[in-house]
Formats: structure tokens, C-alpha cells, sequence
């Protein structure tokens, strides 16, 4: 059994799942597909059956900064609830399955199942103790904190051993925390030689909690 050892929003369970069916298009999505463009004009709900998305914020030249990955059971797209403009993009980073909810119908769903607006109200409430935590993170962490509450957060625990089961690239975690790929680099090669973590082909292994400063 895999432990996971961060918080993570709550995925719908298959009641609600089925509660939310009746309203929705079942639609299949390739690999690499933006679904969502940041500034886009509000439509749908997006409830992920299969596979995993990025959101994201990008300025002018291109650059990233990763909000969340999220898999089955987990939706985006909530903001249609206020019929405003998308506030990030979207992408597919597997092949997906989702049900997509046309935006009166996912307003009529919270209005009419005090179930699912239970739930919306926790999934809004995840999402802005999620952002508080990031926004800490960048105000009052150093890179090497930022780096280490990424890893943490991302950990399961697995017969006693501790790991990140995605195969994230520098690159990406440079995305997520801020910061240059260089400086993840350097970070890594200390982690490594610290002995705090080792990095196998599939996975990030932590042998002991990384410095939350170093």
C-alpha cells in the first residue's frame, strides 16, 4: 500500500462521480493538449477520469511558473462557477479522459446537490491553502526550502522507502519553485553528495529530510 505523505485535494469519489455524469460529455484528450488558455473566455468544468494536467502562468517571453499537476478524481476549470476569464492554462501531460460540464449546468449542479457544492466548497478551499503555502514559500524560503518542500510534498512512502514516484526534470522543478534550472542543478548535486537524496532512472529517493536552508 502507498502512503502518501502530503495533503492532497479531495478526488471525487465514484458516487459523486455518478451524480455528476448525467450533465457532462465524456471526452478523450492526446498527450501535450492545452485544454485551457490563461485569459480565455469561461465555459466549462473539467473532471480528469484518466491521466494528469499541469496548470500554469506564463508572461510574454514565455515563461512558466507551474501551479499545481493534478490526476483522476481532481477538476479545474471551477472559475467557470463566475462565468470570469480563465486565470491559467491548462495542459495535458498524458493521454486524458474527462468529463466535461458545460458551466450552467455545473452552476445548476452546485445549486441543486448539497453533496457536490460540500465538496466544491473544500476542492476552492484546498486550492487557496495550497496558493497561501506557495506564496510563503517564494516570500520566506531560500531556493534550497523550495526545492525541499516540493520534494517532500510530492513523496509517498512504499515498503519503508520514501520517494517522488513522477520523474520530474530540473526543469520542471525549476518551474515550480521559481528559480533557474542551474540552480536546482547545484541544489541536486548537494542533496546527492549530502546523501539526502539519490536519483534513479524513474524516481527521486529521499534517504532523510533535505535542509529547509542550507
Amino acid at each position: 500500500m502507498t502512503e502518501r505523505t502530503r495533503e492532497e485535494h479531495p478526488a471525487l469519489t465514484p458516487a459523486e462521480l455518478q451524480e455528476i455524469a448525467p450533465h457532462a460529455t465524456t471526452r478523450e484528450f492526446r498527450a501535450r493538449t492545452v485544454l485551457l488558455s490563461e485569459g480565455d473566455e469561461t465555459d466549462n468544468l473539467y473532471i480528469i477520469l484518466e491521466g494528469r494536467v499541469r496548470a500554469y502562468v506564463s508572461d510574454s517571453d514565455g515563461r512558466e511558473a507551474v501551479l499545481s499537476v493534478m490526476g483522476p478524481g481532481e477538476y479545474f476549470g471551477e472559475l467557470a462557477f463566475d462565468k470570469g476569464p480563465r486565470s491559467a492554462s491548462v495542459i495535458t501531460l498524458d493521454p486524458c479522459k474527462m468529463l466535461v460540464v458545460p458551466s450552467e449546468d455545473f452552476v445548476n449542479l452546485v445549486k441543486s446537490s448539497p453533496t457536490f457544492a460540500f465538496h466544491f466548497i473544500n476542492h476552492l478551499i484546498g486550492r487557496i491553502r495550497t496558493l497561501t503555502n506557495n506564496v510563503r514559500s517564494l516570500a520566506l524560503m531560500d531556493a534550497y526550502g523550495r526545492v525541499a518542500r516540493l520534494l517532500l510534498e510530492a513523496a509517498v512512502t512504499e515498503k519503508g522507502v520514501q520517494f517522488v514516484p513522477e520523474k520530474l526534470t530540473q526543469a520542471e522543478i525549476a518551474s515550480r519553485v521559481g528559480c533557474s534550472r542551474e540552480m536546482v542543478s547545484r541544489i541536486f548535486k548537494d542533496l546527492v553528495q549530502g546523501g539526502y537524496i539519490s536519483v534513479e532512472p524513474t524516481r527521486i529517493v529521499i534517504h532523510r529530510k533535505p535542509p529547509a536552508r542550507w
